[in-house]
């Protein structure tokens, strides 16, 4: 059965339709509405139309940028769209013929990693994706953890340095403001601001208004210095607290995504090296493989098509 999966994000919904062996078949993008709540629902039911004009499609699964509650029915909070406990699914199926469901983005992104991914064969995975902050995800023993009010995952916001810096979240020192591309772009601004010539790529990107964190990351790709070396301390940061989700959780495989993972070595290599130095009774215990997400942006919206489809079956 085909599905259609929706990953609406704070800038972009994207819409796919996905087969069984989680391939994308056709789909399209639109602009995330952020002010309106019925603006955002009615990009997605257009969307679908559309898909469902062209294919054979037997559910919806939306991979929401938010927490949604554990039942899959309501957004309980967006940070960057208009959702305020809104039920998202209701409203949905009441305007489309089709059975739907709602998940968690990052949710998404670790089903279909465990599916069809660089997860396939764990027993408890854990998803990290390193965007704008830190998001993150759990299957455990081939099924999605989401905790008991849904809100699962978010090691983002664990706190790794007592009084540091401040989080959009309201507390200081979250490990997102250490590994994240604002982590790496405020770090950059720093060291251009001392005016050394070391710096003088990221000094050239943010004369031009070009400093942000994907340029940083592509810089240090072509092997600029500097910016290889920033990049290595968010893999060093990124280590530090995968080893704080080993100590609590026990899994065998992270599977790292989101923009910043596009560093490869430069960032993974670090990590890995100070998740083993880090990590809890370490020389007496396995390490946990540290992989990059093999899905890339099409991660949202496979899983959330999938676990749709097999939604859908199981109530048939």
């Amino acid at each position: 059965m085909l599905s259609v999966g929706i990953d609406i994000g704070g800038t972009d919904t994207k819409a796919g339709v996905v087969d069984e062996a989680g391939l994308v078949v056709g789909r399209l993008t639109a602009p995330s509405p952020s002010l309106s709540a019925r603006a955002a629902e009615d990009s997605i039911v257009g969307l679908v139309e559309q898909l469902s004009e062209a294919w054979p499609v037997g559910a919806v699964g939306v991979g929401a940028a938010g927490w949604v509650d554990r039942d899959l029915a309501s957004v309980r909070f967006s940070p960057h769209l208009a959702w305020r406990d809104e039920p998202l699914a209701a409203r949905l199926a009441d305007r489309l013929p089709l059975p739907v469901l709602v998940d968690n983005d990052a949710n998404a992104a670790a089903w279909a990693e465990y599916s069809f991914g660089a997860g396939a064969g764990a027993r408890i995975l854990v998803l990290i994706t390193l965007g704008t902050g830190i998001g993150g995800a759990l299957v455990v023993e081939g099924k999605v953890f989401r905790g008991a009010f849904g809100l699962a995952g978010e090691w983002g916001h664990t706190a790794v340095v007592p009084q540091g810096h401040w989080c959009p979240c309201g507390n200081r020192g979250c490990w997102e403001q250490y590994a994240s591309a604002n982590a790496l772009l405020r770090e950059a601004r720093q060291l251009v601001a001392t005016g050394s010539p070391q710096a003088a790529a990221l000094a050239a990107l943010n004369e031009s208004g070009g400093l942000t964190g994907a340029a940083v990351t592509a810089l240090a790709r072509q092997g600029d210095q500097a910016s290889a070396e920033l990049i290595g301390e968010m893999g060093t940061w990124l280590g530090l607290g995968l080893a704080n989700v080993a100590a609590g959780l026990d899994p065998d495989v992270f599977v790292v995504g989101g923009g910043l993972s596009r560093a490869g070595g430069l960032l993974l290599d670090p990590a890995r090296a100070a998740y083993a130095r880090s990590l809890t009774g370490r020389g007496f215990r396995p390490l946990a493989d540290i992989r990059p997400a093999r899905l890339g942006n099409d991660a949202g919206l496979v899983g959330a098509a999938d676990l749709a489809r097999q939604a859908a079956l199981a109530s048939a």
